[in-house]
């Protein structure tokens, strides 16, 4: 036997033996001297999020990894797929992810629990996570920090076809201040080692570029700072300022001079003019922006990336917190909703994103309805998590619409999906690179 043949065999072995891998794109066979298989996917409406028309009768043609064609007729000898009275969009894009963590009701059970897992233990989580999103119909995800760099092994994975997910744009760690949102839980400095610029906590101009050159030395593909204090951590007002403008200037230039966009965590005002100054791509969360500053972010090209779904759970979920954090997600739910319907008014770019991991992976979809229930359009606000969402994360050559030549991340929605929104929330199709992750109706 030869060594290619044994190759061959143990990756079947193991296709096998773990449900769900061959369908995501694991090798468990020689390339197939044919080519790839033609599928057909049809459905009564199709969504390509090249603009706001819902079109009747979809067809998407889709070779190997690849779509090749949208409309027309379905190729000779071609599996089809008729999905019926169903909407195909592209596969939808949370600009603000942690795939790997999850908080849980206890919040202090949370923290001892992160603290004593393993990292090899957490990536597990993390590939459970993932998988959960994929089958939500989230193909692509911007994962904006994560802990002992689980989030550069999970991408890595997922590329690989070792485990399953969505294309993960990783920051590693978050980049902020010592005592601020992205440091540590208040441990005894004594037990817990503190953190430094290689965990993205830093101190003056200089620290922070050394912060930001580790992130994008262990795999970084965007970075994540913290301007402003957090609703989640215990010791840091919300709205207070946490970088100066000298130590954001650095953050910006060193991130854009390799070519890595910068997301701005702000609940402040005042934090988010300064990240705005310093030239940030996008504001995440923005719970008390207020109008001028969002004309400022339109003026610029800066995107919101409202995470309406965290704001909504912290806040539902407040008694569950310690009573400073309680009192946070409260104040920070009281102005969210208002700040967004200025930000609709103004004209300010958005991109879809949910911070995923405040709540249970799975649930991104439910964003779609908070974000109508503010009036935005619902085809704004499928195009807030397709093309424009694409577009903010430097993506749109190879996802966000339904075109030849993109990747074939497909999604498929029960009815049409203009009617009602909420169809987003129970996918019957999803397919990522041209692999069927789920498929609940059709041939």
């Amino acid at each position: 036997m030869t060594r290619t043949m044994r190759s061959q065999l143990i990756l079947l072995a193991t296709a096998l033996l773990l449900p769900g891998w061959a369908s995501v794109g694991v090798a468990v066979a020689a390339d197939d001297p044919a080519g790839p298989q033609t599928i057909v996917i049809k459905a009564a409406h199709l969504f390509d999020s090249t603009g706001t028309a819902l079109k009747d009768g979809g067809i998407v043609v889709v070779q190997g990894e690849h779509i090749v064609a949208v409309g027309g007729a379905a190729p000779a000898g071609a599996r089809v797929i008729d999905l019926g009275d169903a909407t195909l969009l592209p596969g939808f894009i949370d600009a603000h992810t942690h795939l790997t963590m999850e908080f849980e009701k206890d919040y202090y059970h949370f923290v001892y629990n992160r603290m004593m897992r393993f990292p090899a233990e957490q990536a597990l989580y993390g590939a459970l996570y993932a998988r959960r999103t994929l089958e939500a119909g989230f193909t692509t995800v911007r994962n904006v920090g994560a802990w002992d760099f689980v989030d550069v092994g999970l991408r890595n994975a997922i590329n690989a076809g070792v485990t399953a997910g969505p294309r993960m744009l990783i920051a590693v760690h978050g980049v902020g201040s010592p005592g601020g949102h992205f440091d540590n839980y208040s441990y005894p400095p004594d037990r817990v080692k503190p953190w430094g610029p290689i965990e993205g906590i830093c101190s003056g101009p200089e620290e922070c570029r050394e912060a930001v050159r580790y992130q994008m030395k262990w795999g970084a593909d965007v970075i994540k700072i913290a301007p402003s204090g957090g609703v989640l951590s215990e010791s840091d007002p919300v709205d207070v300022p946490q970088l100066t403008p000298e130590e954001l200037a650095a953050i910006v230039s060193e991130a854009h001079k390799w070519n890595r966009k910068v997301a701005a965590h702000c609940h402040g005002d005042n934090a988010a003019r300064l990240a705005i100054a310093a030239g940030v791509d996008s504001i995440e969360h923005g719970s008390f922006l207020t109008e001028d500053t969002l004309k400022l972010m339109k003026s610029k090209g800066v995107y919101l990336v409202p995470t309406r779904m965290a704001v909504y759970w912290t806040n539902k979920n407040a008694d569950l917190y310690p009573p400073k954090i309680a009192a946070k997600a409260r104040a920070a739910a009281a102005a969210h909703g208002n700040m967004f319907k200025t930000a609709l008014r103004v004209g300010v770019p958005i991109a879809f994103g949910t911070d995923a991991g405040v709540f249970p992976h799975g649930m991104n979809a439910m964003e779609f309805g908070l974000l109508t229930e503010l009036g935005m359009s619902p085809a704004a606000a499928l195009l807030s998590a397709t093309r424009d969402a694409a577009k903010l994360l430097g993506v749109e050559a190879e996802a966000g619409t339904l075109e030849a030549g993109k990747a074939a991340d497909i999604v498929a929605v029960p009815g049409n999906v203009l009617s009602d929104i909420h169809a987003t929330e129970h996918p019957l199709f999803v397919m990522r690179l041209g692999h069927i992750v789920v498929q609940k109706s059709g041939n």
